[in-house]
């Protein structure tokens, strides 16, 4: 199956508020995963006509699946210094060996 193009590297982060000594929280972030990842903006296509029930996705992420890691929605994509919240997981017909997140990057309001 090939995906075209593998051009980003992206970093899957998990996010934690951590409380210190004097009771102010903090937000941090850890890096689960480094991985190569061909990353599709939304556009027009046939494709993001089909995802619909995803309207709030602003692009997709398509990466080989990572040993040991398992993916979800609570955490984070960071690519090319803006920060995506992932809303969808799948894995590519069952197979174990691709993952399609879409994910809504996150920009900052002010």
């Amino acid at each position: 199956m090939s995906f075209g193009k593998m051009n980003s590297f992206v970093e899957i982060v998990q996010k934690s508020i951590d409380t210190d000594n004097e009771g102010f929280k903090a937000e941090n972030l850890k890096i689960v995963a480094k991985v190569r990842a061909y990353r599709e903006g939304r556009h027009g296509s046939e494709k993001w006509a089909n995802r619909a029930t995803f309207s709030t996705a602003t692009d997709l992420f398509r990466f080989r699946c990572i040993p040991n890691v398992e993916v979800t929605t609570d955490m984070l994509i960071l690519c090319d210094n803006r920060k995506f919240e992932i809303t969808s997981v799948e894995n590519v017909k069952g197979r174990n060996m691709y993952i399609e997140v879409l994910a809504k990057e996150v920009k900052l309001s002010g």
